[in-house]
């Protein structure tokens, strides 16, 4: 049976490390490792399937964002979550109203609207569960949207009017992506444009 990891592999020998060390270790890896809580743990690459979804997700949102306060970033963009310490690397994250820098590294931002992962058999159960947990601490955040990148499948999270998490999820090609934060839709139809996905046995 396929081992499904739950979260990130310890990356470094079992101790306790700083953010101030963390982050000068991260300076020369050419590996992304996300920190949390004293440990550091490497991220996995990516397939073609999600640079596949992340090419055409990012082209959407960043034409679709155009002329208004907010923007797109990839997985280079590192944030922050000083309510938790979590340092990680969204597959996108959007920032409106210019980017708030962390107090300890100006390289990293915090205060996120609206964060995308792309899934991976490796990390799906990891971003469904802890990690979204971890992400709700972030005060500024009104979205979080996770896209499977084996299957036909998106859970998009948003806060409501009364500041309660609403999910909506979608499975069909035909479906349509709302951002209910942004104001604007995408069709699941351009999210997994010239994505294949293999024959399950």
């Amino acid at each position: 049976m396929e081992n499904i990891v739950n979260e990130p592999a310890v990356a470094y020998q079992k101790r306790y490390y700083t953010v101030e060390e963390y982050l000068e270790m991260e300076k020369p890896s050419t590996v992304k490792h996300e920190y949390y809580q004293g440990e550091i743990f490497a991220m996995s690459g990516a397939g073609d399937n999600h640079n596949e979804i992340f090419s055409n997700i990012f082209g959407e949102i960043a034409n679709k964002l155009k002329g208004t306060p907010c923007r797109p970033y990839g997985s280079d963009k590192r944030m922050n979550i000083p309510e938790n310490t979590l340092f990680t690397y969204p597959d996108i994250s959007i920032y409106c109203n210019g980017l708030t820098h962390s107090d300890v590294d100006e390289d990293t931002s915090i205060l996120p609207t609206v964060i995308i992962e792309i899934l991976s058999p490796s990390t799906k159960n990891y971003d469904k569960g802890k990690k979204f947990n971890l992400y709700k601490d972030i005060p500024s955040l009104k979205e979080y949207v996770m896209i499977d990148s084996e299957s036909i499948w998106v859970e998009a999270h948003y806060i409501n009017d009364e500041q309660n998490w609403v999910h909506n999820e979608h499975e069909k090609i035909t479906d349509v992506l709302n951002f209910v934060s942004m104001g604007f839709e995408v069709a699941l139809s351009d999210i997994y444009y010239r994505v294949r996905f293999s024959e399950k046995k």
